[in-house]
């Protein structure tokens, strides 16, 4: 018996996750099949590996080729290798997560033979075809241990923004709610953003102060 037996042949592909802020809800991106197996589902983004490439490489082609988005912070995250979780070939899936601000969400427009995609709330993700329910439900496990990373919250709110809008990114991904004072003067110490001089409405519609992130700041954690 060799690695070239059939025995040892299986195929890997790529899936991420993608995350962005909008108004004030966490959302994933999806894509719903056009055909069999499980025509109408929706599914993640990805692509099969071809061994001229890395990993790294072909969920960066599939960003580019299917979802069109530029500036994406990508991690890896999880490896799924059940038996059964597709219907015919033996398929292994190496999942990435993707962040992105809401402002340099740019989707490419051009008519997609296969999918159509729509971003959706994360507390309301529909079904998906194969694993995808448990890929994604672990992605968002996984947001919520990433969240108090400055370099991870940089990259879901790069722009403007408003201490409520930060508090309540927090409170949809950990599923709990943050006391408002106790989170703006623990936010404020940490030294990461700076008033822009601006104001913008809140979500209770008062005026409310606009932040940044400071151009350089180090990777640490928040909380």
């Amino acid at each position: 018996m060799t690695t070239n037996s059939l025995e040892f042949r299986n195929i890997i592909e790529t899936l991420i996750s993608i995350f962005t802020i909008e108004k004030g809800q966490v959302k994933v991106l999806l894509f719903r099949k056009k055909n069999e197996p499980y025509k109408g589902y929706w599914v993640l983004p990805g692509e099969f590996l071809s061994i001229n490439e890395t990993l790294e490489d072909t969920i960066k082609n599939a960003i580019d080729d299917k979802v069109g988005l530029n500036n994406v912070h990508l991690e890896q995250t999880h490896t799924y290798s059940s038996l059964d979780r597709t219907l015919d070939d033996r398929v292994l899936a190496v999942s990435f997560i993707g962040l992105i601000d809401s402002k340099s969400v740019e989707i490419k427009r051009e008519d997609k033979p296969m999918y159509e995609s729509e971003w959706f709330s994360i507390d309301a993700v529909p079904k998906m075809a194969f694993d995808h329910n448990v890929i994604v439900a672990d992605a968002i496990y996984y947001l919520r241990k990433k969240i108090v990373n400055s370099n991870v919250l940089k990259s879901l709110f790069p722009s403007d923004f408003t201490l409520p809008e930060i508090q309540n990114v927090y409170e949809k991904i950990l599923n709990k709610q943050l006391d408002r004072r106790n989170f703006r003067k623990k936010f404020i110490n940490l030294g990461l953003i700076e008033d822009t001089g601006e104001m913008n409405e809140a979500f209770n519609g008062r005026p409310a102060k606009l932040y940044s992130f400071k151009q350089e700041i180090k990777e640490r954690d928040l909380f």
